[in-house]
């Protein structure tokens, strides 16, 4: 039986990626959510397996004492309709250790 391989490529404005500095060394930066990104689009296809993800924002971080909120959006395509998925990863920033994800669908 042939296995299925699923790549997932990660479209983001070259600006998120990487900085590159004015000396001759390029130095590239990767974005502190990276991580958490990848850990939303990897839950999020679990969730939902039968649906695309077609589209990925980072809406930003929040941090209340001990814990950090990394909050994002995805948009899916499944086989009859298409919608958002607003995705909040809870965890702890000394020892990244993820408390919960919480997620909401909506039309927009």
């Amino acid at each position: 039986m042939k296995k299925l391989m699923v790549i997932i490529v990660l479209f983001l404005p070259i600006s998120y990626l990487a900085t590159i500095d004015n000396s001759a060394n390029a130095e590239i930066v990767i974005p502190s959510y990276a991580k958490w990104g990848r850990l939303a689009m990897e839950k999020t296809k679990a969730k939902y397996p039968n649906a695309q993800i077609i589209d990925y924002l980072h809406i930003g971080k929040e941090t209340k004492g001990d814990t950090t909120v990394e909050k994002f959006k995805l948009w899916l395509k499944g086989k009859e309709k298409e919608f958002g998925v607003f995705i909040d990863i809870s965890y702890n920033p000394k020892t990244e250790e993820v408390i919960k994800i919480t997620y909401k669908e909506t039309d927009r």
